[in-house]
């Protein structure tokens, strides 16, 4: 008793998950969870490397390899809210292991794809377990750090992971691609998948299980719905056109039954969704900036890619070297974030200032040319966007995870990864017609031989082999032009953060 009162003291207001002792074993579980991590989020991008080299291997289209990311982007995207109930009425550690079996399966399908149709499928598949898999790895972390200091610990390499877990990707699939296989990619996923499952048998416990709770079924009908037409949506516009029927039906359809979600939410018995995780002003405003950070860091991965592939000439495994400088800053400000400031201010400092840096570092890659350097007009801009992500992505994590009762930990990790997909998809979409239409509209000004059609870069516009030095010039100014649009998105994620998250350090109070 008198431990227990002096636990109390020292965290005012908590409850029984605050008055246990932490787990010896918590930074072995972290290692674990950080890995399990990690093969979701670099496999977002690290098949975008491979994806020329598979295309020649399988013979597939143009226009049919975008489904090689969508399919993934879909299954992930629209699934998470019904893997993190699932997580929370089966437990976290079954539903975990059958996440990472169920990935791994799917990736030693896809590397061993005979065709097209092969591959799509394999990649829905990951994402399906990936739905499974990410909320699961999340709500472990939050139930087994509840010390503030070890949180923040925590968090900030999770953190870490989710923001440059994607530039990882790109380096890892360009030294797979060029020494061994583009099916690589894919098998790397059964190794990581071996360590974290052996990790997660020998290191887990069986946490309890909502077996009294039932699912909603028609809260997940409707959510999972919604998410698929709202990223097949933005996919679609990625790739055609924003005025087609398949792109502004699917997102009308999914944003009206979103809404309806939203609305039997309230009135559910037992929601999937419960609105008391999202009615939290910290937590709202922690999933809308992780979204509008997903959104905006697209504007550094796509199109820092095409530029200094396609204009500076580097190779896969260069581009992905070229990448390190900003995923080292990343870890540095991530784990400064959560160590050092959120005990002492609170996420809205930290995110606010993210993403303010991050808007400027986009504004400074404005200034590439077309015989621009690495050294001098891309690595410095791309140290602040660094610094910029890791004050952002860490403490929004953080702070969504914060105070929410055991029983919605898997939801309350659901929803941060939600944000995260639908920003990916949303900027993805967004700001690749952006540079497609500045591309264009540059060549239809009277720089270029001739009018792209329709307003959007025809068939001599993707070869660009008439003359180079307007074709170099054409694809900078549609960078630049997306550079700008991602400024302005994470400006207002500074706007944002700045009216919803609350002063102060968390207070579970």
């Amino acid at each position: 008793m008198p431990a227990t009162r002096a636990l109390n003291r020292k965290h005012p207001g908590a409850g029984p998950d605050e008055v246990a002792q932490p787990d010896p074993r918590r930074w072995l579980i972290l290692g674990v969870i950080a890995l399990a991590q990690l093969m979701v989020v670099l496999d977002a991008t690290i098949v975008t490397i491979a994806l020329p080299s598979a295309q020649q291997s399988l013979h597939f289209s143009d226009v049919d390899r975008q489904w090689v990311v969508t399919a993934y982007a879909l299954a992930f995207g629209s699934l998470l809210l019904l893997g993190g109930k699932l997580a929370d009425l089966f437990g976290r550690k079954a539903t975990f292991l059958a996440g990472l079996i169920g990935f791994a399966a799917a990736s030693a399908a896809g590397g061993a794809a005979t065709s097209f149709g092969m591959l799509v499928a394999a990649r829905a598949c990951q994402g399906a377990f990936g739905a499974l898999l990410a909320p699961s790895a999340l709500s472990l972390l939050s139930t087994t750090f509840s010390d503030a200091r070890d949180r923040g610990k925590a968090f900030g390499v999770f953190g870490a992971i989710a923001g440059a877990g994607g530039a990882v990707g790109l380096l890892l699939g360009g030294l797979l691609t060029e020494y061994l296989s583009w099916r690589w990619c894919l098998y790397v996923n059964l190794l990581f998948a071996a360590v974290a499952a052996a990790g997660a048998v020998a290191l887990l416990r069986r946490g309890p299980s909502s077996r009294r709770a039932r699912l909603d079924l028609p809260g997940a009908v409707l959510v999972s719905a919604g998410m698929f037409c709202i990223v097949y949506g933005f996919s679609n516009a990625a790739t055609h056109s924003w005025h087609t029927p398949s792109t502004w039906g699917f997102l009308a359809a999914g944003v009206a039954m979103l809404a309806v979600f939203g609305w039997w939410q309230t009135r559910a018995r037992q929601p999937l969704l419960p609105p008391r995780v999202v009615f939290d002003r910290n937590r709202g405003g922690a999933y809308l900036s992780v979204l509008i950070a997903g959104s905006g860091m697209f504007g550094i991965f796509l199109f820092l890619t095409y530029y200094l592939q396609g204009t500076l000439g580097f190779s896969p495994v260069v581009t992905g070297v070229a990448f390190l400088p900003m995923i080292a800053l990343v870890v540095v400000f991530a784990n400064v974030s959560n160590v050092v400031a959120m005990p002492r201010f609170g996420p809205r400092p930290p995110v606010v200032l993210g993403m303010l840096l991050a808007a400027g570092a986009m504004a400074w890659l404005t200034r590439i040319g077309v015989h621009s350097s690495y050294a001098s007009a891309v690595l410095p801009p791309l140290l602040v966007a660094g610094a910029g992500l890791g004050l952002v992505v860490a403490p929004a994590i953080n702070t969504g995870t914060f105070g929410v009762a055991p029983s919605d930990a898997g939801v309350a990790s659901a929803s941060v990864n939600t944000g995260q997909q639908l920003g990916g998809s949303i900027g993805v979409a967004l700001l690749n017609t952006v540079a497609a239409s500045a591309t264009a509209q540059y060549l239809a000004a009277g720089h270029g031989p001739r009018t792209p059609a329709g307003g959007r870069p025809g068939p001599e516009l993707a070869g660009l082999a008439l003359v180079p030095e307007l074709a170099g010039l054409a694809l900078v100014h549609g960078y630049d032009t997306a550079f700008w649009w991602s400024a302005g998105i994470f400006a207002s994620g500074a706007i944002v953060a700045g009216l919803l998250l609350r002063r102060g350090p968390l207070s579970r109070a």
